[in-house]
């Protein structure tokens, strides 16, 4: 059966829907460099280059209202998203006439950045929590003089090695209310929680003061960020944590004072033949968040069940939830952690919901992945005939990040992303390498030459790297310039330099972050649920 045409929708139809209380996903089908550049409050962002990669799990119903949006113009980037949607089954897709381009015409807001929502409402939750806070200079002044505190990074451990407040344990904001009593078991211990910026260290110490701990809570100002402008020298490669034993003495009470929250900002505890008759109703979206940690998952978790660490889930919400106001129902086998993360989904403004399972039930069900919608027999192959291939005329097509090719790069293959594959002009009877760092993405990108140069087109795969590359005596070049910064559709600049030493970046950043509430308009401000 042919999929419906989607339907155009104008601008200010758009935005009454996004607050007409139905279930809605308004995808954002450009590149993340260009999202993170402008976009609505919101905007979803699902990237061409990963359509069918990430779909199922950000809108997995296929009867979902989704609006989806490019630049506008010239662009025709959200006609193609709209036609593969189609093929894989989603029944009620709309675009947004004129794109972004017509949203600012018709005096819509636009932000910078990501995440918009949840970095929102952390800088709401300070306002109306009044959260404690240190500055780095206070903080470094305090472990100079050997105070009794401990700093304790809510971010995951990638994050956390990249660069931390030095003598910092990593304890992701998921599970502090499980670990930070066993990490600072003297209540005369100061508590000091920090992030890369504001969100996390916000919501992490008030995680902590809401589930009534008995130590001093702070939050570090500006986190690392902050820090680093003070001129204090961060930590890197740092791999301190928190240890995975638990104070089992300690649980009952964590899990009275942590559903008592829950219950406190109107999460509800459901069982598991009530998520069953959820997940089977045809017309409402349920999302299952399973908020432990990477490790607790991959040893058992429940069928459907996305891995969504607690403390990112209210970070991001919109990376693991493309659909607003879809159920989020969490679950954890201990009830503290989902508990404490549900409290603060409601707040954001989720039906959010506690699945009361534990964790000998989880260990018997092996952990799901979801399914991609793709398929590729295109041959894969190794450095040694890659060289061979480039020798043969071969056209090289470097499909890995922009900022990865310019690090390195085979020397004679070209950059590209997904929706620029046909500014190529790759012909029919040429042989193309399509040179990733994921299979699914290369897949991806060979149908999309495909449906140009013909279904016969020669394409193969290549799915190593910079070390084999060596190895195989392959030519590379770095290329700090190339592609231009324009070009680098899939980088926001202002978020990820900040890392990096960039002072501009990282005052940007934080005078962004600090500025959403100003940003947004009553109906954005009254979707949130804060005391």
């Amino acid at each position: 059966m042919t999929a419906p045409s989607p339907t155009v929708i104008d601008p200010t139809a758009l935005k009454e829907w996004l607050h007409d209380g139905s279930e809605i996903a308004l995808l954002d089908v450009r590149e993340y460099g260009e999202f993170g550049e402008s976009h609505p409050f919101y905007a979803v962002s699902l990237p061409y280059s990963r359509l069918e990669l990430d779909v199922r799990r950000l809108v997995p119903r296929s009867t979902s209202r989704v609006v989806l949006y490019d630049d506008g113009g010239e662009s025709d980037v959200a006609v193609r998203a709209a036609s593969r949607l189609g093929d894989l089954g989603y029944e009620a897709l709309h675009i947004l006439r004129g794109g972004l381009s017509a949203w600012r015409a018709a005096g819509l807001a636009t932000f910078a950045g990501v995440n918009l929502p949840s970095k929102t409402f952390g800088e709401l939750a300070e306002l109306a929590y009044h959260t404690p806070h240190i500055s780095a200079r206070e903080l470094a002044d305090r472990v100079a003089r050997g105070d009794n505190l401990v700093i304790l990074d809510g971010r995951p451990p990638a994050e956390f090695a990249k660069m931390s407040i030095p003598g910092g344990i990593c304890c992701p904001n998921g599970e502090l209310a499980l670990r930070a009593e066993s990490l600072a078991p003297d209540p005369a211990t100061t508590i000091v929680i920090n992030c890369a910026g504001r969100t996390r260290s916000i919501i992490g110490a008030q995680t902590l003061i809401n589930m009534g701990i008995a130590n001093p809570v702070l939050a570090l100002e500006n986190g690392t960020q902050g820090w680093f402008l003070e001129g204090l020298a961060l930590e890197r490669g740092a791999s301190r944590r928190y240890a995975d034993a638990l104070v089992t003495g300690d649980l009952p009470r964590q899990r009275a004072n942590a559903l008592g929250l829950a219950r406190r900002y109107g999460a509800t505890i459901i069982a598991r033949e009530q998520l069953r008759g959820w997940l089977s109703e045809p017309s409402r979206t349920t999302f299952l968040c399973d908020v432990r940690t990477a490790e607790e998952f991959a040893r058992g978790s429940l069928p459907g069940a996305q891995h969504a660490p607690g403390g990112q889930l209210v970070q991001a919400t919109d990376q693991y939830v493309g659909v607003r106001r879809a159920r989020i129902v969490v679950f954890d086998g201990e009830m503290v952690r989902a508990p404490v993360i549900a409290s603060w989904l409601v707040q954001l403004g989720w039906d959010a919901s506690v699945l009361d399972v534990d964790v000998e039930t989880l260990q018997t069900q092996p952990a799901s992945a979801h399914i991609n919608a793709t398929h590729s027999d295109d041959p894969v192959i190794a450095s040694a005939e890659l060289a061979t291939a480039l020798t043969s005329g071969a056209r090289l097509v470097d499909i890995r990040p922009s900022s990865s090719y310019r690090k390195c790069h085979v020397q004679g293959a070209l950059w590209s992303i997904r929706p620029r594959l046909r500014e190529l002009r790759i012909e029919p009877g040429e042989r193309v390498v399509l040179i990733a760092d994921e299979a699914g993405l290369a897949m991806l990108a060979a149908r999309e030459l495909r449906s140009v140069a013909g279904p016969d087109l020669a394409v193969a795969v290549h799915l190593e790297g910079p070390a084999a590359w060596a190895e195989a005596g392959l030519p590379t070049l770095a290329s700090a310039d190339v592609p231009a910064d324009s070009e680098c559709i899939d980088y926001l600049f202002f978020v990820h330099d900040r890392h990096d030493g960039n002072r501009a970046a990282a005052l940007q950043y934080l005078a962004w972050e600090t500025d959403l509430v100003s940003q947004i308009d009553s109906r954005e401000r009254n979707e949130f649920r804060l005391a």
